[in-house]
């Protein structure tokens, strides 16, 4: 049985999944990105939480990380439109079914990706924050 973390990652790749881009789960970047962009889920960090006792309470600020990556000759205009869509996705469903107590994404942090003999890339890093709460830090 799936931890509650696992269940959770796994419900942010569903909602991620519906985008117009290729959205993967902790793989390395692919030799080729997609024309419609590339988005690729990195569990992050779920970080010291803090606990409450009676009943006994673990309340984590978990950060995921995902990273975009688009390529073409509107490449901006791309990314914005990508980034703007995560943001549309998550939205949508604040607790991913009712798995959290609250899910945002934080500002990208681009940056323009020099490819030898190519158009360069455009990609960036979104953390998103995954609020939640558990009773057993391995559960």
């Amino acid at each position: 049985m799936p931890t509650q973390r696992e269940t959770i990652l796994a419900a942010l790749h569903a909602r991620l999944s519906a985008l117009p881009a290729t959205v993967l789960r902790g793989d390395v970047l692919p030799e080729r990105v997609p024309a419609g962009g590339l988005v690729i889920l990195r569990d992050g960090e779920p970080g010291e939480p803090e606990v409450t006792l009676s009943p006994l309470a673990y309340h984590y600020q978990h950060r995921a990380e995902l990273e975009v990556v688009v390529l073409g000759a509107d490449r901006d205009a791309t990314f914005d439109a990508l980034c703007a869509s995560i943001g549309t996705a998550l939205a949508a469903d604040r607790t991913l079914g009712g798995l959290c107590d609250w899910v945002e994404a934080e500002v990208p942090r681009p940056v323009d990706l020099p490819v030898e003999g190519a158009a360069s890339l455009k990609a960036g890093v979104i953390p998103v924050v995954l609020h939640y709460t558990t009773a057993d830090p391995l559960g």
